[in-house]
C-alpha cells in the first residue's frame, strides 16, 4: 500500500470520527490564540485552558500585557511549566508587536517566526487556526502517528512536516491537522494503541504483529 492509499484511508477514517473538529486551546482573539500556543510548549492545553480562562477576560491585546509588566505575567501563569521563560517571550513578544506591528499580529511565517518565543510550528497554528492560511503544524503526537502510519521517516518534526505535505491535499491541511491530534490523543495513544490496534493502523497495516517503535522528534 502506498502513500496515496494510506492518506486516502486516513483522510476516510478522521472524517467519519470528526466530522467537524474543535480546536483543542481557547482563545478570545488572534493575539490570544498565540499566546496561548506559546504556553501550550511542554504543558497540556487543558492546563493552558484552565489558566487563560481567569486571564482573557481582563487582558487580551499586547498592551494589556506590557502594563502587566514580566513579574506579573509569571504570577497569572505559575500554573504552567517553565512560566518564567514564557513570561519573558509573552512581555517582549507584546512589546514587539507594539512596536513594530501597531499591536497587531502579523499574518507571515516569516514576521510571526521573528517574534520573541515563537518557533515554526506556533507560527503554524496561527496561520492555520488563526487566519485560515494553509498550514500543517506538526507536534510530537502527528510525528508519532506519522511514523506509525508509515507515512515518513523523517528524524524531526521539520522533515515530517515536509512529507505529510507533499501526501494530503493542501485543502485538508487545516483541518486534518486537528483531526490527527484528536485522533492521536483518543484512540491512537503512545501507550496503548502501538501501531498494532487503532482502525487506521490495523487499515494500513493489516499484516502488523509487533508493536512499532518511534523516534522521537
Amino acid at each position: 500500500m502506498n502513500n496515496k492509499e494510506k492518506s486516502r484511508i486516513i483522510i476516510r477514517n478522521l472524517n467519519k470520527i470528526y466530522p467537524k473538529v474543535p480546536i483543542p486551546l481557547n482563545y478570545k482573539n488572534t493575539f490570544t490564540l498565540l499566546i496561548s500556543v506559546l504556553l501550550s510548549a511542554q504543558c497540556t492545553d487543558v492546563n493552558v485552558n484552565n489558566v487563560t480562562k481567569k486571564i482573557y477576560p481582563k487582558y487580551n491585546t499586547p498592551r494589556h500585557f506590557v502594563k502587566l509588566g514580566r513579574k506579573r505575567i509569571e504570577k497569572l501563569i505559575k500554573k504552567i511549566g517553565i512560566f518564567r521563560v514564557k513570561a519573558k517571550s509573552i512581555f517582549y513578544l507584546s512589546k514587539t508587536l507594539i512596536e513594530k506591528h501597531n499591536g497587531k499580529v502579523p499574518r507571515t511565517f516569516e514576521e510571526l517566526e521573528q517574534l520573541p518565543g515563537v518557533g515554526h510550528k506556533t507560527a503554524s497554528v496561527v496561520m492555520s487556526q488563526g487566519f485560515g492560511y494553509p498550514a500543517f503544524p506538526i507536534d510530537t503526537h502527528i510525528h508519532r502517528l506519522a511514523q506509525r502510519w508509515g507515512l515518513t521517516s523523517g528524524k524531526n518534526v521539520v522533515e515530517t512536516e515536509k512529507d505529510l505535505k507533499n501526501i494530503f491535499p493542501k485543502k485538508s491541511w487545516n483541518k486534518l491537522h486537528l483531526q490527527i491530534i484528536w485522533y492521536g490523543r483518543e484512540y491512537c495513544k503512545a501507550r496503548d494503541c502501538y501501531g498494532i490496534s487503532c482502525k487506521i493502523c490495523k487499515s494500513c497495516y493489516p499484516n502488523r504483529k509487533k508493536k512499532f517503535k518511534t523516534k522521537k522528534a
